[in-house]
């Protein structure tokens, strides 16, 4: 009896133990009895909390599940606009789990899966989010009303998935490769062309202003010149009034000094020689002094 009783204390533990489970913190659990979620009295699927939690023994299965917020962050998808022109997308999604049995059920518990799911579900939101709008449209200032009816569209797609979309957020909008290419292989054409044009009218106006100044230098030499000109035929009338008054003041003395100068300039190298007449008038002082 004793070894007995002993045996049915081992089983109860045994029970016990295999009848416990632990939830950890930031998860929730479903238990599963014969394959089937467990359900309340009112058929309603029951969720565990965080904590220490009581199953059937051997009969039920527990299946956790992450109920923190997930971000998904995939790859930038094209788009295309109504315009028929094509966008680079890159966006991301805020999501967590709100109906656990149904995201069993429908994901089969499992994140990658269900964001597979999740990602075309948003991606066919904003698809048609994008083909309804012009790429002026997008950029200038409907990205938010964009995002408002994507995540609406996205919040009632994703709900049969047992999913509550949080957010739904454009991160940047990107135009392809090789039309990014031409559209700036076109920019720099244009930027070297209106280039051209304004070296070429700076070259006209330094053209302009180089022949302005030539011009203005030419007018001032040339009135430079004639006043010069001017001035220099008033002193030569000026020196000549002046040498006039003072030979007619005293002619004699006047022709002398000329004389004068004359000799000096005549006699001034002993190796000069001269052959005049005796009795021509540039020896006159000569012959009045040696008489």
């Amino acid at each position: 009896m004793k070894n007995f009783g002993l045996v049915i204390v081992v089983i109860l533990a045994m029970l016990s133990f295999s009848g416990l489970f632990v939830v950890p913190e930031g998860q929730k659990a479903i238990v599963l009895e014969f394959s089937k979620v467990k359900k309340d009295s009112e058929g309603n699927p029951v969720v565990y909390e965080p904590g220490l939690q009581f199953k059937m023994p051997f009969i039920s299965q527990v299946r956790k599940l992450d109920s923190r917020i997930q971000t998904l962050d995939g790859s930038p998808d094209r788009f295309v606009t109504s315009e028929k022109k094509d966008l680079i997308v890159d966006s991301y999604v805020k999501w967590r789990v709100k109906d656990f049995s149904k995201f069993y059920l429908r994901a089969r518990g499992d994140k990658q899966y269900a964001e597979t799911l999740l990602k075309q579900k948003v991606n066919n939101g904003l698809r048609t989010n994008f083909g309804s709008r012009t790429i002026r449209e997008i950029v200038s200032g409907e990205r938010s009303a964009l995002m408002e009816e994507a995540l609406s569209q996205a919040s009632e797609s994703a709900a049969e998935l047992g999913i509550e979309v949080l957010d739904v957020r454009v991160k940047k909008i990107n135009l392809p490769t090789e039309v990014s290419n031409s559209i700036f292989q076109r920019m720099r054409a244009e930027r070297s062309a209106v280039a051209k044009e304004h070296r070429s009218e700076g070259m006209e106006k330094a053209e302009e202003i180089r022949a302005d100044v030539d011009r203005r230098v030419t007018v001032m030499l040339a009135d430079a010149e004639r006043n010069a000109r001017s001035v220099r035929g008033e002193g030569d009338a000026l020196a000549a009034k002046i040498y006039a008054d003072a030979y007619n003041k005293d002619a004699e003395f006047y022709s002398f000094l000329r004389s004068l100068d004359a000799y000096k300039a005549t006699f001034k190298n002993k190796e000069d020689v001269m052959v005049l007449s005796p009795d021509s008038d540039f020896f006159k002082y000569m012959k009045q002094t040696g008489k």
